[in-house]
């Protein structure tokens, strides 16, 4: 797990860092620590943070509006707002904040950040495929479709394409409880992932539109109602 903290006063990254040394010395948490949002927004575009402990008053960039940056490159770094003034926690809805601790903060409530996201992360349902380059995890929810291709299937995800040999219909049997709907003899989709639905087509969360068969239309709008229903509640 990578952890970023920003904040302008040093005592407060000092002390943070000793807690997380504490905390979780024996564990593979890599922390960095930052005094000025820019050049955390720099290193997030090169090299993502899972949870972010942010200040909301520096100078400069304020932890607002740093937090907007990084939320408009990942929907998926947790936000950890630190400030004394609850004033701001409707403004935290915005970039969908985890929570908010008070400054300084306490040892229990870092903690009970970062197991929460440490649980997320270990129960977060993942992929395991055997390419030519060896083997590589996916977390399910970064696969858009998986495409057929004669005997082998092709895993798409916003970043990449990973060959491999196989069946789609093993993959369809497997993945269907999790979300997933063969919509054409030759793609299989992540319902999660569909931002519009045509009469003959689907198109996906990177803008890729595929076929969907004339014999399918149907079930795909049912499963479609039913899948986000469940994820509404």
């Amino acid at each position: 797990m990578k952890i970023a903290v920003c904040d302008d006063e040093k005592h407060f990254i000092a002390k943070f860092k000793d807690i997380m040394d504490k905390l979780y010395n024996s564990l593979d948490i890599i922390t960095d620590e930052f005094s000025q949002g820019d050049e955390l927004l720099r290193r997030f575009r090169s090299s993502p943070y899972d949870i972010i402990f942010l200040d909301i008053e520096m100078p400069g960039m304020d932890g607002i509006t740093l937090a907007r940056k990084l939320r408009a490159l990942s929907d998926e770094v947790c936000i950890v707002f630190l400030t004394g003034h609850v004033e701001y926690a409707i403004q935290g809805y915005e970039v969908n904040a985890l929570r908010y601790l008070t400054k300084p903060a306490d040892e229990s409530k870092v903690r009970e950040v970062i197991d929460y996201v440490l649980s997320k992360q270990a129960n977060a349902k993942q992929l395991w495929l055997k390419t030519s380059d060896g083997d590589v995890k996916l977390r399910l929810s970064d696969v858009l479709f998986i495409e057929s291709q004669n005997q082998n299937i092709a895993v798409n995800t916003s970043d990449d394409t990973y060959v491999v040999r196989g069946n789609i219909s093993d993959y369809e049997e497997r993945l269907a409880p999790e979300g997933f709907f063969r919509i054409h003899r030759g793609y299989l989709i992540s319902l999660d992932k569909v931002i519009r639905i045509t009469g003959k087509e689907v198109i996906m969360e990177d803008g890729t539109p595929l076929p969907v068969s004339r014999t399918r239309e149907s079930k795909l709008r049912d499963v479609m109602f039913s899948f986000v229903s469940r994820e509404a509640f």
